[in-house]
């Protein structure tokens, strides 16, 4: 495939930066202002995305609307997320602009979190030591994923693997909710109520264009990661789930064949011992998981090279 040209020109940009990063960064000057002393993960391999602090704006008072008033398309994605009686999507259209969404579901307070370069999209249970946090971008990648921080105390937290990295609250860990990425004509058809996360976001970003658009198509990464596996493509969309302590991933070009010609699929497997079912939609291409309750999990839907960056020893769900 043709590589576009302005995908060139990010690629070499973001090469650059990075040089220069690298060739100037010393710990706890050059990261942005963070201080990675001790940190959970090799420091050698935090990158600096570009943006400085904040220079990716999070949404703190987010806006909805109803579902009619969105203005979506039938085929546009989001992420939804169904707590407590309320069912809310953020497109990804708006995410891929903020990445963080300071959100509450009544008393609880939930960050939604979405990157881009990993297509993995985030919900966490945004409270820590009895105490709940405001998350930012901190224009920092690990495995070409985003780092976010906590205002409160510049604690780096990693979005792939759940927990504060280097800072006050190192090693603290968050809880994840069961975020769905979907098609907005899924979401809305099974919630029909849903709100909806307006484009009113205080900002002026050009909403209608998508900055990433065809990186999901190219097989190559602007960033690179700790750990490659090349069993599947760079860019292939998996479902990866963790349950008692094993992961696993479950591709859709998997899942698709173990459809057959249906749009729908429910996969019962085990993983850590424990029964799971997965239910996969070809036509709205998302993927859910669910415990042996049928309660659902929260998996996280991303590229195939984030995952099995994160987790190199995760198992693979194997179509029939």
């Amino acid at each position: 495939m043709t590589v576009r040209p302005w995908l060139r020109r990010a690629l070499a940009s973001a090469a650059l930066a990075c040089a220069a990063w690298v060739a100037h960064a010393q710990p706890g000057g050059g990261f942005n202002g963070f201080d990675v002393r001790d940190a959970l993960i090799p420091v050698a391999s935090i990158r600096h995305g570009g943006p400085p602090k904040d220079g990716i704006a999070a949404i703190d008072r987010p806006q909805f609307v109803a579902a009619d008033a969105s203005g979506l398309r039938a085929d546009d994605r989001v992420l939804g997320l169904a707590l407590d009686g309320i069912a809310k999507a953020y497109p990804v259209r708006i995410l891929n602009w903020h990445e963080v969404v300071n959100d509450r579901f009544g008393d609880v307070p939930v960050a939604i979190t979405y990157c881009p370069l990993c297509g993995s999209g985030v919900a966490f249970d945004a409270r820590a030591g009895g105490r709940s946090l405001s998350l930012g971008v901190s224009g920092l990648l690990y495995n070409s994923d985003v780092l976010l921080y906590d205002r409160r105390t510049e604690s780096l937290w990693s979005q792939m693997k759940y927990q504060a990295v280097s800072g006050p609250l190192k090693g603290t860990v968050l809880r994840t909710l069961p975020l769905e990425h979907t098609s907005w004509a899924d979401w809305r058809a099974r919630h029909p109520s849903t709100l909806v996360l307006s484009t009113d976001t205080g900002f002026a970003r050009d909403y209608d264009h998508d900055p990433y658009a065809g990186y999901d198509r190219i097989q190559r990464l602007m960033f690179d990661v700790d750990h490659r596996d090349d069993r599947y493509p760079l860019k292939e969309w998996v479902l990866g789930i963790e349950v008692a302590g094993v992961h696993k991933a479950y591709p859709f070009s998997l899942l698709e064949r173990a459809a057959g010609g249906c749009d729908e699929i429910e996969v019962k497997d085990t993983v850590g011992g424990r029964p799971v079912t997965v239910r996969f939609n070809r036509r709205h291409r998302s993927a859910l998981a669910y415990d042996g309750q049928q309660r659902a999990l929260a998996g996280v839907t991303s590229f195939w090279f984030a995952w099995v960056a994160f987790y190199p020893k995760t198992e693979v769900y194997r179509a029939p």
